[in-house]
């Protein structure tokens, strides 16, 4: 008489994680990846929309007074390009913390800028998004940009690794979403 095959006993499924499991720290490597990304969005459009109109550019950056006439033209055509590349880098999530310290300092450099020409009486458009958003500098704009900054001064002080190319190739720890990791990070 032939036996009747049987199967093994099969493990019961894992159970799916409740919503009371989950904790509010669980979000935060996802927070970070929508502030890095977020960053990166406001540097590729303030560099995209300065680009179709280089040679209006060139004529604000001069307008500011700040630059020596011989380094307002190469500022006015590289500047644009710097601030697409920053953005793709953050998008990419290629040396987060390198890519932030440089979007950082630019902003303070813009920040003074703007500063700068509001304190001299100086009338002019802030010039952060080329044609595609004209406002005069001033307060609001000062504090619009200071705004705008601090995703990317975030990326400086706690690098968001979630889905970046720092993690995958080199290992490098979302120090945004993980307290432990920013300890021992140098």
């Amino acid at each position: 008489m032939p036996r009747a095959h049987r199967e093994p006993p099969r493990a019961a499924p894992p159970r799916p994680r409740v919503a009371a499991e989950a904790s509010p720290r669980d979000a935060l490597p996802w927070l970070g990846l929508a502030i890095r990304l977020g960053a990166a969005c406001v540097w590729i459009i303030a560099g995209a929309t300065k680009v179709p109109q280089i040679q209006d550019f060139h004529a604000l950056v001069e307008r500011y007074g700040i630059l020596p006439h011989f380094l307002a033209a190469p500022f006015a055509t590289v500047l644009p390009f710097l601030e697409i590349g920053i953005g793709l880098y953050l998008a990419a999530g290629l040396f987060v913390r390198g890519t932030a310290l440089v979007g950082t300092l630019l902003f303070a450099v813009f920040l003074v800028a703007q500063v700068s020409a509001w304190a001299r009486g100086i009338a002019l458009d802030c010039g952060c998004f080329g044609a595609a958003l004209r406002t005069r500098v001033g307060p609001l704009t000062i504090l619009r940009d200071l705004g705008l900054g601090v995703p990317t001064f975030l990326m400086l002080a706690l690098p968001a690794r979630r889905l970046s190319i720092d993690n995958r190739l080199f290992g490098a720890a979302d120090l945004f979403g993980d307290a432990r990791r920013r300890a021992q990070s140098p």
